[in-house]
């Protein structure tokens, strides 16, 4: 039943749209109890066949601070180690990357020539933004694994939103997954285990100005075929 007054978003909607990664971090470290709230919200993701089949560690305090300084030194040595590939093609996605690159560039003050400020934007990635905590989600190789990272996805998304909703920020980092044998011997996890990402987490700093960007969504009629419904704006009769 509709009626014609307006109703308020529910606080669901208001999550998904407030949502946004950030890229700068207070050193301020959540609490065990806030941490693990979250984690129990994550827990909540749907998977195929309810496999449940993420695997994540999560780093703290002088931990993290050894992590990132290993991933800092293979960054300079280029001792990459991806799992996965990170290849956008050629076309419309590689296009959508480079303007999202271009966007963090002029927010950090980096221009286009200057070479060694895109690459202490790369180191600032693997010192987690300054973040105080990052969890790294690893999963297992399930056939071609295409499902199981559809499951990592989803956890991921009830992480992120958990922490929207308890105040607190996060931001996915592909970047991480590139030096995925340095995750594992520092962390003593199983060649088994393949690293899909990581998420940075913590507060954001309010004063940060790249945190005050918001990356453009496409319109849904440029991602959605819509079969069998009314025209966008019409109701059921």
């Amino acid at each position: 039943m509709t009626t014609d007054a307006a109703v308020p978003a529910a606080p669901l909607i208001d999550l998904l749209r407030s949502r946004s990664s950030a890229r700068q971090f207070l050193p301020t470290p959540m609490s065990p109890p806030d941490i693990r709230e979250v984690l129990e919200d994550a827990q909540r993701a749907p998977s195929n066949s309810n496999t449940q089949p993420w695997v994540v560690h999560v780093v703290s305090g002088a931990k993290r601070d050894a992590l990132s300084a290993e991933l800092v030194r293979a960054f300079e040595e280029e001792r990459f180690s991806p799992d996965f590939t990170a290849d956008y093609g050629t076309g419309v996605y590689l296009e959508r990357s480079h303007d999202h690159a271009a966007i963090v560039y002029q927010a950090r003050g980096v221009g286009r020539t200057d070479v060694e400020g895109r690459r202490e934007v790369v180191r600032e990635n693997l010192r987690f933004y300054d973040a105080p905590h990052v969890a790294f989600l690893f999963m297992p190789m399930l056939g071609d694994g295409v499902r199981t990272a559809g499951d990592i996805g989803m956890y991921a998304q009830n992480f992120l939103l958990s922490l929207t909703a308890r105040g607190f920020h996060g931001i996915p980092q592909t970047i991480l997954g590139m030096y995925a044998d340095v995750v594992r011997q520092a962390l003593d996890v199983s060649d088994d285990y393949k690293l899909l990402f990581g998420i940075s987490f913590g507060t954001a700093d309010p004063d940060a100005a790249v945190n005050r960007i918001r990356m453009h969504r496409l319109p849904v009629e440029q991602s959605v075929v819509m079969h069998g419904v009314p025209e966008w704006g019409c109701a059921n009769s």
